[in-house]
């Protein structure tokens, strides 16, 4: 054995690491992708607040529709693009169904908060408008994720496979019995 060598070999992530790993970066993307698109829906809804006399719901609502188109392209070739590319237009249509689904969620809280407690102030608007877009954005993770961009299933039985092998290989390998 050579100096510093402690003849162990290192031992291969397990399956349920490697997944929480790919879990965590994920998010990460995602993160990043929805970050971006915030800044965009804000962007937007104050200009718009600020360049038009429009409701701040209606503001709000294209504001949302612009992040979504922006989202969308960030999504599909940064967050997502080792996945499933065969069929755009159910894709398409999909992401267009749950992120509608996020918008009226996330305008709904605006719209509760602005007419139904009379919150209108820009500085509470840009709260709920932020509020509403938090929680409209954990139903987007998980159905985007669930339905819209899936998983190849055989990229997971290759991985399945690999660890498995990885696994093998990683054992010293056994002497026979004489």
């Amino acid at each position: 054995m050579g100096r510093g060598s402690s003849g162990l070999r290192p031992t291969p992530p397990s399956a349920l690491r490697q997944r929480i790993e790919r879990l965590v970066r994920e998010v990460a993307k995602f993160g990043a992708v929805g970050g971006a698109g915030l800044l965009v829906n804000l962007l937007v809804f104050n200009l718009v607040r600020h360049v038009t006399d429009l409701q701040v719901v209606r503001a709000s609502v294209i504001a949302t529709v612009v992040a979504i188109a922006f989202n969308y392209v960030g999504f599909r070739y940064f967050t997502y693009r080792d996945r499933d590319k065969s069929g755009r237009t159910k894709e398409m249509s999909l992401f267009g169904l749950f992120s509608a689904v996020g918008l009226v969620i996330e305008n709904g809280v605006l719209y509760t908060a602005t007419y139904g407690f009379d919150w209108d102030s820009p500085l509470q608007s840009n709260i709920f408008k932020f509020l509403g877009i938090g929680i409209a954005t954990l139903f987007r993770f998980w159905s985007y994720r669930t339905w819209v961009f899936r998983a190849l299933p055989a990229r997971q039985a290759i991985v399945g496979a690999e660890s498995f092998l990885e696994t093998e290989r990683a054992r010293p390998p056994q002497r026979a019995r004489v």
